[in-house]
């Protein structure tokens, strides 16, 4: 019988597998070995920003009670994308730490209601679901004023308008900048954290730092040595979505 959880759980967990049993694939991946310093609201950005580029997500669990510490599932829309994200994630550095990914023993609820499986565990559920989007939105704006701060100080203001692609509508055409080691990234959604992107943009040889802009939110900068490795970043992460109506636009930035 599956053990219930502690009251503090928004939600239910699935099931991890036993140690060396053999799970049958599906939509939810369970992870472990995770760094249990980082903040909850974090963790769950940045798993949802790494495993993103493998699929919908529908869900990302992580709990503060001690049993789940280091621990999380990803639920993603299709089969094919857990199962893609296991395989080249497996062993990724998150934090410092190489992620442990198998497949969920048990279904995600979410899962469980789109086939007609789910049974009902708590009847407060809704209430705590509504709160706990209240309090994600709150956390995602904090998130967000708060970064834009530090970053002020870190990185100074925002560059002029002739540094950002196409914005300024009074000024004559220019072409893209030239190739080099500095990438200018658009269109993010305003919870965009630098670790979110590091993760990202780390995958790629040469990484060397996030920059990001207090006065232009939705953008950054991401450097590489050279710029042959900004060039391969900049292939691979072409129109990625950290969230499902923001594209990232790629391009060189201009010096």
């Amino acid at each position: 019988m599956e053990e219930a959880l502690p009251a503090p759980a928004p939600a239910p967990a699935p099931a991890p597998a036993p140690a060396g049993s053999e799970t049958a694939s599906n939509q939810t991946i369970y992870i472990n070995n995770l760094n249990e310093k980082i903040k909850l609201d974090e963790l769950k950005k940045s798993l949802h920003a790494v495993f993103s580029q493998f699929g919908k997500i529908l869900e990302v669990l992580a709990f503060k009670t001690l049993k789940h510490k280091g621990q999380a599932w990803v639920v993603f829309e299709e089969v094919s994308s857990a199962s893609n994200a296991l395989r080249q994630m497996q062993g990724f550095p998150f934090y410092d730490k190489p992620m442990r990914i198998q497949y969920a023993k048990s279904k995600s609820d979410l899962i469980a209601k789109a086939d007609g499986t789910f049974v009902p565990r708590e009847k407060r559920k809704k209430h705590d679901d509504r709160g706990r989007k209240k309090k994600d939105q709150h956390d995602a704006n904090q998130a967000a004023a708060g970064l834009n701060s530090a970053y002020a100080g870190a990185y100074g203001a925002a560059p002029p308008l002739s540094q950002i692609p196409y914005m300024g509508a009074r000024a004559a055409p220019e072409g893209p900048a030239p190739p080099n080691n500095i990438l200018f990234i658009q269109n993010l959604p305003h919870q965009t954290t630098s670790m979110m992107l590091q993760m990202l943009f780390s995958q790629c040889p040469g990484f060397k730092e996030v920059r990001m802009v207090e006065a232009k939110p939705g953008i950054a900068f991401i450097e590489y040595e050279n710029e042959m490795q900004s060039t391969v970043a900049m292939q691979g992460l072409q129109g990625f979505k950290i969230s499902e109506d923001h594209p990232m636009l790629v391009t060189y930035a201009k010096k």
